[in-house]
Parts: C-alpha cells; structure tokens; sequence
C-alpha cells in the first residue's frame, strides 16, 4: 500500500511538472511568434488606463503567462517605454488575462482529454522538422503537454482517492472552517506554495485536486486561491531586485494591487464566496451522500475559476479609477536615488538576469548597447576635456591626473561591458531562435566588439594627450585649431551613431555617416601631408609632430570604428 502511494506521488508531480513545462512551452512559443508584436502593443496600446488594461488582459491571455507579461512589463518601465501608470494598468489587466488559465485547468480536471493530445503530438513533431512552421510545432506541443498533464493529473486524483483518505482527512478537519485565522493560514499556504514553486497554475491545480475530491473544504480551497495572487507577486519583484527605481516601482504596485485585493475579499469573505458558489450552482452545504453529491462536486472546480475570475475583475474595476494615486504612492515607498557616476556604470537593462523569453531579451541587450555607446561618447568629451587642459599653461597638475584617471577607468568599464553584455547574448543564444533573431544577435556581437574599439581608440587620444602634457611641449596654433576641427568631426560622427542606435533602423541609412567619414579621412591625409611639410620647415620639432599624428591618426580609427558600428545597426556592409 506504502508503494502505491510513491507510484502516485511521482505521477501527481510528474503530472504538474508536464503541466508547468507545457505551459511554459506554450507561452514561449507564441511570444516568440509574436515577439516584435508584443512589443509593439504594450507600447502603442497603453494611451489611457482602460487601453492599458485591456492590453495586458489580451496579452497574457495570449501568451498564457501573468509572469511574462508582468516581466516584459517592468522591463520596459526600466527601459523607459512604459510610464509607470500605463505599467499599472497593464498589470491590472494581466490579472485578469491570468484567470484564462484557471478555466483551462478546470476544464482539464473535469474530463478526460489525454485522447486528444496524441494526434497533437503527431502533428507538433511533423511541424517541428519543418523550419519555417517550428515555432508554430513548439506551441502545439506545448498545448499537448499541457492537456496530457492535466488528464495525467485528473485520473492521479482520482486513483489517490483522497477523499477517503482519513490522515488527509483528519488534518483538514483539525481547522475550524468558521475560523478567520484558518483562511489566514491557508491563504499563507497558498503564498508559500506559490512562491516556492513559482508557478500559481500548478498550485491551482494542486487546490482542485483537492477540492474536487472532497478532501478540502471550499472555503480554504479558495483561501489558497488567494494566497496564490500574493505568491505570483514576488517573481516580478525578484526581476526589478537589481533593475532602476521605476521598474522596482512597476513590481511594487503588483504586489500591492493583489494585497489591496485580499485585504477587501478577507472583509467579505463568506458572503463573497457564497455569491461565487451561487453563480455557478454549486451547494456549499451539501453533505457526502446526500443525492446529487457527484454532480455537486463536479462543480467545484468551476466555483475556483469563477472566484479567482470574479476576485480580479472587481479589483480592478475598483482599483483602476486610483492609478493616479497608486503612482503617488509606490513613489513615496519607493524613492528614487540620486546616482553618483561610479553607481551609473552598471548595466541598466539586463542585471536582472536573463528574462523570460528570448526574443525580449534581445530587445534588452539592444537598449544596453544603446547606453554603451552613450557612455564612450561621454568618454570621448573626457577627452576633448583633457586636450582643453593641455592647451592651458595653467592647468592644476590634479585636476589633470584626476580627469585623465577617469578615462583610464571608463576603458576598464567598456571592456567589462563588452564581456557582459557577449555573455548574456552568448546565454539569449542558447534557446530556441528564429532566424531573424540569430542575425540579431550576431549583428548585436559586431556592434559590442567594434564600440569596445571604441573605448579603446579614447583611452589611446587620452595617453598622447598624457605624453604630451608630460613633455611639456607645445602644439603651435595652427595645429590646435586644426586639432580642434577633427575632434569635432569625430564628435559629430559619435552623435549621429547614437540617433542610429536609438532609433529604427528603418529611419536611418548610412549616408550620413559616410558623409563625414570622408570628411575625416580627407581630414587625416591633409593635415599628415602638412606636418611633414612643417617639420620640412623647421616649424616646431618631430617629437610635437609624430604626437600631433598620432592624435590625428586615432580619430580616423575611431571614425572607422563608429561606421562599423552603423553598419552592424543597420545590418549593411560599406567600403569606405
């Protein structure tokens, strides 16, 4: 009798392990199907609060997953795409969308669909071998895997016979089911749970199981119910742990939707519940043997469903008019810090780890390459600072050393960023990709490498500029004003990589930036040309001349190296 208990301990959470990996499956497919999409109604959808709940109600019903949604929510407030109302509206709405999954699973739980999965299965292995339809292939697995787990779990329930189970029995009877301290302490059972195995369906199943076999009385069954929306809360608050204020705001104002949430419904909680029991027909005070039993607890299962549907939507009908003061609030809990420039080195958009579905994770990685570059052109005006000092007779000799030392540091920070942001690309390349994405991210590797050089070719005008203020020796006029002029350029050049890199690609093209690597290359072989004639001419020495070069000769590099990354933006290949 032990044995048969083990054999349907393995099939029950073997059961959820195939519901949770269908799941996750599923969701991940259809995200990436949809990835750019997703994007692009989270963004264009969100004008006022109802658009924004709406989106999110769509979008996790789609996708299958509060979590992602919440995930791909906070990211974007993190990447400042999202305002931190449109964000709470969006998570408002996905609550909702969550809800889907619960009438899946009680369909699921309710009759047995493992017949059906198989000729799915068939059809998912026969698209996966077919490249352009994969993705399409990984979905119906997906709902396959889903389906099979839930009759695996359903015929597992059954067989354990729970409600003939006197141990189970007896521990669910030693609580008072009048007891509000018995709802606290399952709905602390439901967090618990939910947060230990970070899957709120899988509880949820769990609760159904139980409930339907006459194990678990209706009223803590839903007290877990309501422990799970708190327990679904802290995956989205781990991601925003290590992201900015905003997206640590957007998770916040998660946890506190579905705590508001359960602080009403606690308030009214038997009159709810008996509202819920009366919506669907179900007999909360019928007794094991009374006549209509079996179809009374057949219905048990809908009861949760229609209660965690009811629970959401009223929440955020109450809630959604207060978004305003929702936003006050998670601000003031939460309160933005004053960064100095040593904290601003970090990575901003993927410190978090890696998200939830790739295709959003290369849509991080871009917005991080976006700051990087933003940074080596704030590296690039340390430098045309310190050249400033060296013109200066008067310069403090630490002001100097500081400065120059800063430069010295951000070439440390851009090799670290490099390596990072490869590596995080290196571990979005391991799922399962698109074509288009795997081009993506190839480009993103040339991006990274050539914006490195970058770094590289600042640190390098920053060590002449060094020797030269450590010489002691002068450049003429002329060559200050000419210097002068092909810094600018170069400058000009970093400018119009960052609108590149920032913006679409599809609004940009190469001309510009071709434009004024001409301009400096022309540049280059000019003033080269003049130096030699200069040094001819016994106009200052070949010490000043061969440092004046150099200067020179490392903007052109750095021009080149700012072309190659335009090119890897906009996926194109030029010979200059």
């Amino acid at each position: 009798m032990e044995q048969d208990y083990v054999v349907l301990a393995f099939r029950l959470f073997g059961s959820l392990a195939l519901l949770m990996f269908g799941m996750k499956t599923m969701s991940d497919a259809l995200q990436k199907m949809a990835g750019p999409q997703l994007r692009h109604v989270l963004g264009a959808m969100t004008t006022n609060r109802v658009t924004g709940m709406l989106t999110g109600v769509g979008v996790t019903a789609a996708v299958q997953s509060s979590t992602a949604t919440t995930v791909m929510t906070v990211s974007f407030v993190s990447a400042g795409l999202l305002t931190l109302a449109q964000a709470i509206s969006v998570i408002m709405g996905a609550n909702i969308g969550t809800t889907l999954t619960a009438w899946i699973i009680s369909a699921g739980a309710s009759f047995n669909v493992t017949t059906l999965v198989y000729p799915a299965f068939i059809a998912a292995i026969v698209l996966i071998y077919n490249k352009k339809r994969r993705t399409l292939g990984d979905f119906i697995f997906g709902v396959a895997f889903m389906f099979l787990g839930l009759g695996t779990l359903r015929q597992t329930g059954v067989d354990m016979n729970l409600g003939e189970n006197e141990a189970l029995l007896n521990f669910f009877s030693s609580f008072d089911p009048h007891s509000f301290l018995t709802t606290i302490i399952f709905l602390l059972i439901g967090g618990v749970l939910t947060m230990c195995v970070q899957s709120s369906a899988a509880v949820m199943a769990i609760t159904m199981i139980l409930c339907s076999s006459g194990a678990l009385p209706i009223h803590q069954g839903i007290a877990l119910v309501m422990g799970e929306n708190i327990g679904t809360t802290v995956t989205s608050n781990i991601v925003a742990l290590s992201a900015g204020t905003q997206a640590r705001r957007a998770a916040f104002a998660h946890m506190f939707f579905n705590l508001f949430g359960v602080v009403w419904i606690l308030i009214v909680f038997r009159p709810f519940v008996n509202g819920v029991c009366s919506l669907v027909g179900y007999d909360a005070e019928m007794t094991k043997g009374s006549e209509g039993f079996a179809a009374n607890a057949a219905k048990l299962n809908f009861v949760l469903a229609a209660f965690h549907t009811c629970f959401n939507i009223i929440n955020t009908l109450i809630l959604i008019w207060f978004i305003p003061q929702i936003e006050k609030l998670v601000c003031k809990v939460i309160k933005s810090k004053k960064e100095d420039e040593e904290e601003d080195t970090r990575l901003h958009y993927i410190s978090s780890g890696l998200m939830k579905t790739p295709e959003i994770s290369v849509y991080m990685a871009q917005k991080e390459i976006v700051l990087f570059c933003v940074r080596m052109h704030r590296m690039y005006g340390m430098v045309r600072d310190l050249h400033e000092m060296t013109m200066n007779s008067k310069t403090d000799e630490q002001d100097f050393v500081k400065l120059y030392t800063r430069i010295e540091k951000y070439e440390g920070i851009s090799d670290n960023m490099e390596i990072e942001i490869a590596n995080y690309l290196e571990q979005v390349s391991d799922a399962h990709l698109s074509d288009e994405t795997k081009g993506k991210i190839r480009q993103m590797m040339r991006q990274i490498s050539e914006i490195e050089s970058i770094g590289d070719s600042c640190f390098n005008l920053a060590r002449t500029l060094n020797r030269k203020h450590q010489s002691g020796k002068q450049f003429t006029e002329n060559q200050e004003t000419e210097l002068k002029g092909m810094l600018q350029l170069t400058d000009d050049a970093l400018t119009q990589m960052d609108r590149v890199m920032a913006g679409h690609r599809e609004d940009f093209n190469m001309d510009e930036t071709i434009r004024i690597e001409e301009k400096i290359n022309q540049t280059r072989d000019r003033l080269k040309r003049e130096n030699i004639q200069s040094i001819d001419e016994h106009k200052y020495d070949y010490a000043v001349g061969t440092m004046y070069t150099d200067l020179i000769s490392e903007c052109e590099k750095l021009g080149d190296y700012i072309v190659n990354v335009v090119e890897a933006r906009l996926g194109t290949r030029t010979d200059i």
